[in-house]
């Protein structure tokens, strides 16, 4: 390794999302600045989130779609997967989105020294960050920005599983998938592979699958992946080991005493993410993680460290991309103009691509009861125009309204188009709406926005007859 060391204003490690922004940011801003990759430019979201997960579930899509063709008079034969082929067409869109869509350009003509496929990087010192290839940089203010990867369950056999990222790259289809762990990771793969033909067993320990959503958003997913093939075993009690058979894996189990067992050709295993740190040595730059392994840092996503932040995954927040980028921004102007911007209280949507899809924002029914005098109103999408042309009527659109304030304080969606009309859903609440202004947009008909209009509408209706039963109560 070279003894020479580059000198920056700012050195970003981890070329994800939010380090590509912090990176921008922090070269707009005119600080000299170095943005270090250990692999491509991209990140997970990139090569292993996002694009490759939504084009394998635009494929799963399309299948279900050209099932459905002949309701409408389409003459055609059964789909058939072919899963090279396929996996061609995920590398594609990666190259086409790594060339198109990752600010390659931005970060030239911000002047923003890259170093990619640089290897691991760790802090030599306080300020230095060498990596395992050779790149030696220092910088005044660092920004850690690397990410995060799956958790592994600690119980024997552990070695014969796959994460989520293992699933992604398998070069065929299986036959058979064990899927440990219902959260969003855990649905997209059984979601996918089900589509694809595979026989899924998802399993969740807790009571119910997506344990963060909206109750009524759990069980309508769960009865959803049931009718279309996927074993959904909740509550299932605890793993004790796995262990090989003649062409898969077993995994065995163990409920209140009785232990059981079911095999696959691959058990995937998506029981949640830690922090990116390991060979890192963040102990040379002063840097503490929490008691869960992550980044901590204070609400400028400043670290322990004065002169070091962290944005993204690996601080263990909201693990998603737009709240990375976020993240990126707010950690990088803090970093050059030495503020204490944050982040605040953002409206943050969520959603996931699997069939049916699901998406939220906001408080779930039970949490804002528990602060609130809410209104809930529900418009099943059997009930609804666009879903019955297009004929997807599995679902529902759910609003929770603050009565006192008519602002929308949630909103819950299952079903096709879920996530774009949790968007809309949104872009109203951070904007303050109420629900009868929401109502007297006229939007576009007939459209999946136009449900979220319905669920105003009808919420607005609801409050003003209360608020005249109110009146009359009270006159009487």
């Amino acid at each position: 390794m070279s003894d020479e060391v580059a000198r920056f204003d700012v050195v970003v490690i981890g070329a994800g999302p939010a380090g590509i922004v912090a990176a921008l940011r922090a070269g707009d801003l005119g600080a000299r600045t170095a943005l270090i990759a250990r692999g491509e430019i991209g990140g997970m979201a990139a090569h292993d989130g996002p694009v490759p997960v939504r084009t394998l579930a635009h494929a799963a899509r399309l299948i279900r779609d050209a099932r459905q063709l002949g309701q409408y008079g389409i003459a055609v034969g059964e789909p058939a997967l072919d899963y090279a082929r396929l996996l061609a067409r995920v590398r594609e869109v990666v190259e086409e989105v790594r060339d198109r869509a990752l600010f390659g350009a931005q970060l030239e003509a911000a002047h923003v020294t890259v170093y990619e496929a640089a290897g691991a990087a760790h802090f030599a010192d306080a300020h230095t960050i060498e990596s395992e290839r050779g790149v030696r940089i220092a910088g005044d203010k660092i920004i850690v920005c690397t990410g995060g990867v799956s958790r592994r369950l600690e119980v024997p056999g552990v070695e014969l599983t796959s994460t989520h990222s293992d699933a992604w790259s398998l070069t065929r289809v299986p036959a058979s998938m064990i899927v440990v762990g219902a959260g969003a990771t855990g649905v997209q793969v059984a979601s996918i592979f089900n589509a694809f033909g595979t026989r899924v067993d998802l399993f969740q320990a807790g009571p119910r699958i997506l344990p963060t959503e909206d109750e009524d958003v759990a069980t309508a997913v769960a009865e959803a992946f049931r009718q279309s093939g996927i074993r959904v075993h909740e509550a299932f009690g605890a793993i004790e080991r796995f262990e090989p058979t003649e062409d898969g894996v077993r995994m065995v189990f163990v409920k209140d005493g009785v232990r059981d067992g079911i095999a696959a050709e691959v058990v995937v295993i998506a029981i949640g993410w830690t922090a990116r740190t390991d060979g890192l040595d963040l102990g040379r730059a002063g840097v503490d993680t929490d008691a869960r392994g992550f980044v901590g840092v204070d609400d400028s996503l400043r670290t322990s460290a004065p002169h070091v932040f962290a944005a993204g995954d690996v601080t263990g927040r909201l693990m998603l991309v737009p709240q990375a980028l976020q993240d990126g921004f707010i950690a990088a102007t803090n970093a050059v103009l030495s503020t204490a911007t944050t982040i605040g209280d953002v409206v943050t949507p969520v959603g996931s691509f699997t069939d049916p899809e699901y998406a939220q924002v906001g408080l779930t029914e039970a949490r804002a009861r528990a602060a609130h005098d809410v209104l809930v109103v529900t418009v099943r999408l059997d009930e609804t125009t666009r879903t019955t042309i297009d004929g997807q009527t599995l679902g529902f659109c759910k609003l929770v309204v603050d009565r006192r304030a008519r602002t929308i304080l949630g909103c819950h969606v299952v079903g096709e188009r879920a996530v774009d009309i949790v968007q809309t859903a949104a872009i109203a609440m951070a904007g303050g709406m109420t629900v009868d202004a929401l109502a007297r947009i006229p939007l576009s008909f007939p459209t999946y926005s136009g449900i979220l209009g319905r669920a105003a509408a009808i919420a607005a209706r609801q409050l003003d007859v209360d608020a005249a039963r109110n009146e009359l109560t009270v006159a009487i």
